[in-house]
């Protein structure tokens, strides 16, 4: 209000000063033409100095007449907006408050005191200014004030603006009641549909295993399991095949099935319910997408990585984030191969009618990630096509392996480089990533946007970042190793495929170090695969020869053995303080050692390989050490998983596993 009487003042004294400047104009033509006249006739000069005399003494009269005028319509006006803004500020329809920012209330209107008559609150405005003095420290400058704020509750809009007033400031402040605004915002939020896919793992399974006289009761339970627990939220669910549920739920409904844990998980696994047999459901839940078709297909790419983390859980997809439920049981393994076979000739199909073929793996790749590799690389060989394995960075638990590689001729030249393999890869290549389906994990990434024929092959439990645009994706949560998904493919190809003795052997020594010599993830299907690459002449000597640590490691590993600590009576934590560029393969050998020990029912060995931070948890089954590390970052297997962190030293990431392994047992 003061800044538009101020302009209105300065525009009337503008109008002013160009009505003096006009006068003086005419007054000094007025005087030219007298002088002129004067100059013709002399006896003009007396009567011309009276008549100037009198006309300068009007103008200055008139202008002096004006000025008071004008001084008395600028009072007038003045005074008029003065009481009009007072009158705005005092009968404002918005509870409004002017102070200083030491504290100091200057002015509050009838609005503002009817508003908070029986509220405190000072401490409010107090918390305000400490705000807005705070941001005045960090910036120095006039700033608008736009803020949220709930008193009593009641959600507040603020408005205002401060300005300068010798030490301290002034700050204006508006408050507009925004809680009906807020309210119906949170209705519509809290009525968002949340589309998901139901689906039940082992119906095949089951099925096949029980009495056609027992199928229709046992099926009739399961679904009344699922219709009970949807109907329990509000929730409404279609059956849409004989083992897929399509469900919907509203968010509000859908916060109160996950502080539950998503419970329908372990009722469908009830003994009580199902006395023969135990049904496990995965469950994939979305909100992403404009339409409740494109919420479905998010649900739908979401269902693919509940499926790829072995099932038995649930995983809510909410603005680009996931969130997981259950999956703390072990993966059931499959009895039918019909998907191996198909993947098989899939498989054989691309190699076929690619160009030519590059295989890779993860970071520091292990035995079983260029066992797989060899595997690959065979079949495509027996194809006719050229075929490449791209690595470089290898583990010194590879050293013997690598080695073995060389003594070969028909290997010269097959493990090459980054720099060759990217220029050796074109639109044509075939590239098969093994042992890892997480687009951060593969060691050579840049290969992965060279071509868009790309098929990933692996058994580790899906994360979030897994490689999206794969032509064709084997992934197997159940299997030991991805050697032995590699073995089944191999097994099943329409081609002759002959593995020599090293072929064989380094399948072969990849099931045996995921498995810890066929102790941990052992399936039927392992020892099958096992036997069949035990046919093709593998030397079990030679193989353990490539598992035999030096005396130097050794000695590393008691160390790290003899300073483990327990948490919670049976967990152990171990630290491997060394520099050591190879840190990944000895924490995980100390490990697998600390489960050897009795009542330890976890471990987990942390080291600092590089600027990471790298973490190894083995478990004999009870705990779900995947679930765990997951949250560092990391993935992997209930009893098998690993971790890298970054940003953090040894012991904050200690401390931050125990604390996420407290959660874990708080939420079991």
């Amino acid at each position: 209000m003061r800044q538009n009487e101020g302009v209105t003042v300065y525009h009337n004294k503008k109008i002013f000063e160009k009505i003096i400047s006009k006068t003086k104009v005419y007054l000094a033509i007025i005087a030219i033409l007298m002088i002129i006249i004067c100059a013709y006739h002399i006896g003009y000069l007396i009567p011309s100095i009276i008549i100037y005399a009198l006309i300068v003494g009007y103008a200055y009269w008139t202008n002096n007449k004006g000025k008071e005028e004008l001084t008395e319509h600028i009072k007038n006006l003045t005074f008029s907006l003065d009481k009009v803004a007072k009158i705005a500020l005092v009968n404002s329809p918005f509870p409004l408050v002017i102070a200083e920012t030491n504290g100091n209330l200057i002015f509050r209107n009838t609005k503002f005191n009817e508003e908070f008559a029986n509220i405190d609150i000072n401490n409010y405005l107090n918390e305000i200014l400490k705000d807005v003095k705070a941001e005045i420290k960090n910036n120095d400058k006039k700033e608008k004030i736009v803020d949220e704020v709930e008193i009593d509750k009641k959600i507040y809009k603020i408005y205002g603006e401060y300005t300068p007033l010798k030490d301290e400031y002034v700050i204006t402040i508006y408050f507009m009641d925004n809680t009906k605004l807020v309210n119906l915002e949170k209705k519509v939020e809290e009525a968002d549909n949340y589309i998901g896919i139901i689906m039940i793992d082992n119906y095949d399974e089951v099925i096949q295993r029980i009495q056609d006289e027992e199928k229709p009761q046992m099926i009739a339970k399961i679904e009344k399991s699922i219709y009970d627990w949807a109907s329990e939220f509000n929730g409404l669910v279609l059956k849409s095949d004989r083992d897929t549920f399509v469900c919907i739920f509203e968010k509000k409904d859908l916060k109160q099935i996950e502080e539950k844990k998503f419970e329908i998980l372990d009722t469908v696994k009830d003994e009580k319910l199902f006395e023969k047999m135990q049904f496990t459901l995965s469950i994939a839940i979305s909100n992403e997408g404009k339409t409740n078709y494109e919420k479905y297909k998010s649900a739908g790419a979401t269902l693919d990585i509940v499926l790829g983390r072995g099932g038995d859980q649930a995983v809510v997809r909410e603005n680009e984030k996931y969130y997981f439920f259950g999956g703390r049981t072990q993966e059931l393994e499959k009895r039918t191969k019909v998907k191996a076979r198909i993947v098989s000739h899939a498989l054989e199909e691309l190699i076929t009618n690619a160009k030519d073929v590059i295989i890779t793996g993860h970071n520091n790749p292990d035995i079983d990630c260029m066992g797989s590799a060899i595997g690959i690389y065979k079949l495509a060989k027996t194809l006719g096509k050229e075929a490449f394995i791209a690595s470089e960075n290898y583990s010194n638990g590879l050293e013997d392996f690598m080695e073995s590689i060389s003594e070969y001729e028909e290997y010269n030249g097959v493990v090459i480089g980054k720099n060759e393999a990217i220029s050796r890869i074109s639109d044509e290549t075939l590239l098969v990533v093994v042992d890892t389906h997480k687009q951060t994990y593969v060691e050579m990434s840049e290969l992965l946007n060279k071509t868009q024929k790309i098929v990933v092959i692996d058994h580790h439990r899906r994360s979030t970042d897994y490689i999206e645009n794969a032509t064709l994706t084997f992934q197997e949560v159940y299997a030991s190793s991805t050697a032995e998904l590699v073995t089944e493919i191999i097994e099943y190809t329409e081609a002759n495929v002959e593995l020599t003795e090293f072929e064989a052997e380094a399948l072969y020594a990849g099931i045996m170090m995921d498995t810890k010599a066929f102790t941990f993830k052992t399936g039927v299907r392992t020892f099958e695969a096992a036997a069949y690459l035990r046919k093709c002449g593998v030397d079990i000597i030679k193989v353990k020869k490539w598992f035999q640590s030096d005396l130097k490691t050794y000695h590393k590993i008691s160390t790290i053995v003899g300073n483990a600590e327990t948490v919670h009576d049976s967990i152990a934590i171990s630290i491997y303080s060394e520099e050591d560029k190879n840190a990944n393969v000895v924490c995980a050998k100390a490990a697998d050692e600390l489960l050897t020990i009795n009542n330890i029912t976890a471990s987990f060995v942390i080291g600092k390989l590089g600027e990471k931070v790298c973490i190894s948890g083995r478990s004999i089954g009870d705990i779900n050490v995947q679930v765990i590390l997951e949250k560092l970052g990391g993935g992997g297997h209930i009893t098998l998983a690993g971790a890298q962190v970054e940003g953090m030293n040894v012991e904050e990431v200690k401390q931050e596993l125990i604390k996420h392994i407290d959660n874990y047992l708080m939420s079991c």
